[in-house]
């Protein structure tokens, strides 16, 4: 959930493709001359052109771990959000890997890692895009010589923020399933002086979305609803009846919909603490015209997160909050995760803390909270629950088809900062949650993951 900030958007923030190559036929480092032929593949827009891309030049070992038909499904998700990928600079050439910076169609810049096997004839193992902010702020791989080091660089670097009270929060680090890090830093309420402690509950803003996601394909696979269903099949009298009965379950996913925010003036006139239910949102939104024709543009949308948690709760007959709750937290083990209403006793939460104006004083984000959250964010969580959800992923007990090879999602909004990274090719899980403005998380996740040892 995103109110003020717009540097992130988990809907990019998420985006890890794993690509083929082709052989190399080019003078210069076989990692970018299969980067660049990427490409020109890419940018075909022909899913048969890419089918015989991985055909042809895929590393075995890599299109045994990932289906075929899988990766072509995320090429035709990726092009459609990206439509085009234009290389701006080579940032590093290195053994093995090169790092580059793109721009996507939209104009959204992307940092674009190519790694490919060591040994000839060098093809791709996988390709990562990772969207960033701020070209000037690229923090590229600097890996450690250990985990001593890289142990002794992480708490050296979150002390240095803390002390300059530019990071509050918990980080969790595991590598090859075992956690290496995990300290506290900071306050968890500042006018009581209480410290953030490893179990600490944050606000994890957009990443909660990602629940909301696997419900809807949870319910998708139980044959309680398809793709294709559009709006008005689960809620008849939806406001606008031209999105209930163009808008489909798919379009709300991949924020295809054309239906906008719940953030603005309406949102902003009603007494936060009366927000308290999915339903509470839908007048913010639901009656105002698509910006676009569904599946025509891609934009990013918290109310058709919104309508996708209206849908979730008349097709399992449960409300939003109870379904993830028994269908995912649950089973996942993760029982410190619930979406809290604001003025809850709930033990162990930490406040958020947002600056009004630059290099202002930390004051409560309450104003800008919701009652409760909803399936667009808002949920809260301890670092060691987003390692046991990682694990539940990645041991199948819940079924995300884009997280086969990794996830990296992230929320952010007054008073919110929350990044999690897990690359399964490396074994590596990094997690920081925290309750400040943005970019407090996304700053720590994209140093410590450029320390992770090799």
């Amino acid at each position: 959930m995103r109110s003020h900030d717009r540097r992130f958007a988990p809907g990019w923030a998420a985006v890890f493709i794993v690509v083929a190559a082709l052989a190399a036929d080019k003078a210069g480092p076989p990692a970018t001359a299969r980067l660049n032929e990427y490409l020109k593949a890419f940018n075909s827009g022909s899913r048969e052109v890419m089918r015989q891309f991985h055909l042809d030049h895929f590393a075995a070992a890599a299109l045994r771990d990932t289906p075929l038909e899988n990766r072509l499904a995320r090429y035709v998700r990726a092009k459609a959000l990206l439509h085009k990928l234009e290389l701006r600079k080579i940032l590093s050439e290195r053994p093995g890997q090169t790092y580059a910076l793109v721009r996507a169609g939209g104009g959204r810049d992307f940092l674009m890692r190519a790694v490919v096997e060591k040994t000839p004839p060098h093809k791709l193992q996988n390709i990562f895009l990772e969207a960033v902010d701020d070209p000037d702020e690229i923090v590229l791989p600097e890996p450690k010589a250990g985990v001593k080091d890289f142990i002794a660089a992480v708490r050296g670097y979150l002390k240095e923020k803390a002390r300059a009270d530019e990071f509050s929060g918990v980080v969790l680090v595991a590598l090859s399933d075992r956690v290496v890090f995990h300290e506290a830093f900071g306050y968890a309420d500042r006018d009581k002086k209480i410290p953030n402690r490893k179990d600490t509950k944050f606000n994890l803003g957009s990443i909660s979305k990602n629940f909301t996601r696997l419900a809807v394909l949870k319910l998708i696979r139980g044959k309680k609803m398809s793709p294709s269903d559009p709006i008005k099949k689960f809620l008849p009298d939806y406001p606008n009846a031209e999105a209930a009965e163009k808008v489909t379950v798919r379009h709300l996913l991949e924020m295809t919909s054309g239906i906008g925010d719940f953030f603005g003036p309406r949102y902003e006139e009603t007494p936060k603490e009366k927000i308290r239910s999915i339903q509470d949102y839908l007048p913010f939104f639901a009656d105002l015209p698509l910006a676009f024709e569904p599946g025509a543009a891609s934009r990013y949308s918290n109310g058709g997160y919104i309508v996708l948690g209206a849908i979730i709760e008349k097709a399992s007959g449960l409300d939003y909050y109870a379904y993830v709750r028994e269908h995912i937290f649950k089973p996942c083990g993760m029982m410190d995760t619930d979406s809290y209403a604001r003025d809850a006793e709930v033990p162990n939460m930490a406040c958020g803390y947002t600056r009004e104006s630059e290099g202002g004083p930390w004051v409560l984000n309450h104003a800008t909270l919701p009652g409760r959250g909803s399936s667009a964010g808002g949920g809260y969580s301890t670092a060691e629950d987003m390692l046991r959800y990682v694990r539940c992923l990645g041991s199948g007990k819940v079924f995300l088809p884009e997280a086969v090879n990794g996830l990296r999602i992230s929320g952010g909004a007054p008073g919110i900062s929350s990044e999690l990274h897990w690359n399964p090719g490396r074994k590596a899980v990094v997690i920081v949650l925290t309750n400040l403005d943005p970019p407090a998380a996304a700053d720590a996740c994209r140093r410590i993951v450029s320390w992770l040892p090799e």
